[in-house]
């Protein structure tokens, strides 16, 4: 059986005197996540895992749906859609939050994902679920097990506009969970949810979310209000290169959603930074093969390592590598050989495979018989 080798690793910091980042700004929210898109860690957090009526930033799980669908072929943004009574009454039954399609017509997918990103139509939502899914409960059920898949272990999905029903639920850290797999998944479909308006039948209306006529960083996401759930917004903003994700659930008021939403996202770029501890394909460590054609191997990280610190903590980082020992060939690049560990002081911040960089074929012979007496030895 292999073994393990913990090692330190030292890594390289700035020499800076660490300051102490102060308590997240006092908000409305009953509850609330502030994620780094980079890293889906958890800067801040309050009652992050307490399941809530979404409202309609159920709308960005319908439409992360409906971009898998597109991106795997089974739909296509040209797809004439079937408006149904049911869809059609939707929209009547939600007064504001529709679309104003007319059952009978047909509408183009992309339509009605605008309709849906855009307008908040719960209109176009059932729309969407009827084409993709024959009917709203089996999109619904294509809904939980893509939640599934994503780790939202505390959300479940009835429908999919978000209205109020027993058990349609989910939490400040699932839904930042989501909108951090749409903006990875499907960026150009994410880009929808930075227009500020759409026009259809001649009726022109506005992004519910002011947030992307109050700061310009902001490209995202969803408002969401029932009596149930209170004002909500999961929101997103990029400045210089970084990425956070802000999700506030039962807040007082629309402006109430927009001030926190704000005040968390200048909070996290201002108080955190993102580090990038590997790049893809670089080297953490170099270790030695036992029968290989090549005596050492490459180890390093699948894809680029980034972590989010607060500022100025970036000397407080340690690093440990566990590899299994001893290494023998063959060895496939990209095979698992351990794991390397980041902590921040106390804090195990990610815990990440360390993969072969290289491949490593058999020696001949004379080589593989050399080696195994140094195994033997323990040389």
């Amino acid at each position: 059986m292999p073994r393990f080798a913990p090692i330190l690793l030292v890594f390289a910091c700035f020499a800076v005197s660490a300051k102490p980042v102060p308590e997240p700004p006092p908000l409305d929210a009953e509850a609330y996540v502030l994620m780094d898109g980079a890293t889906g860690q958890i800067l801040t957090a309050k009652n992050p895992d307490k399941k809530r009526s979404p409202a309609s930033i159920t709308k960005v799980m319908t439409s992360y749906v409906a971009f898998e669908e597109i991106a795997a072929g089974r739909a296509a943004m040209d797809d004439p859609v079937l408006i149904s009574e049911k869809a059609w009454r939707q929209g009547i039954d939600s007064s504001q939050s529709r679309m104003f399609i007319e059952v009978g017509s047909q509408v183009s997918l992309e339509e009605l994902l605008r309709g849906i990103i855009v307008q908040s139509g719960n209109d176009a939502s059932v729309a969407v679920a009827e084409h993709l899914a024959g009917s709203e409960a089996g999109f619904a059920s294509m809904m939980n097990t893509t939640a599934q898949r994503l780790g939202m272990d505390n959300s479940h999905f009835e429908n999919a506009s978000g209205m109020p029903a027993e058990s349609h639920r989910s939490t400040a850290r699932d839904i930042a969970t989501l909108v951090r797999a749409h903006i990875q998944d499907f960026p150009e479909g994410y880009g929808m949810y930075a227009e500020k308006e759409y026009t259809y039948n001649e009726i022109r209306q506005f992004n519910r979310n002011r947030l992307l006529w109050r700061d310009d960083s902001v490209d995202g996401v969803k408002t969401g209000y029932t009596s149930e759930s209170g004002y909500c917004l999961a929101s997103s903003a990029e400045r210089d290169g970084r990425r956070l994700i802000a999700v506030v659930l039962g807040t007082s008021s629309p402006d109430a959603r927009e001030q926190d939403s704000l005040a968390l996202l200048n909070y996290g770029f201002r108080f955190f930074d993102t580090v990038t501890l590997f790049e893809e394909g670089e080297a953490v460590q170099t270790h030695r093969v036992f029968g290989g054609a090549l005596s050492e191997v490459n180890v390093g990280v699948r894809k680029a390592l980034h972590v989010s610190l607060p500022r100025d903590a970036e000397e407080r980082i340690r690093l440990q590598a566990e590899v299994q020992s001893p290494l023998q060939a063959p060895i496939a690049k990209g095979a698992q050989l351990g794991t390397l560990t980041v902590t921040l002081d106390d804090e195990t911040l990610l815990v990440e495979p360390l993969v072969a960089n290289e491949d490593v074929a058999q020696g001949g012979i004379v080589k593989r018989l050399i080696d195994a007496v140094r195994l033997r030895l323990g040389v």
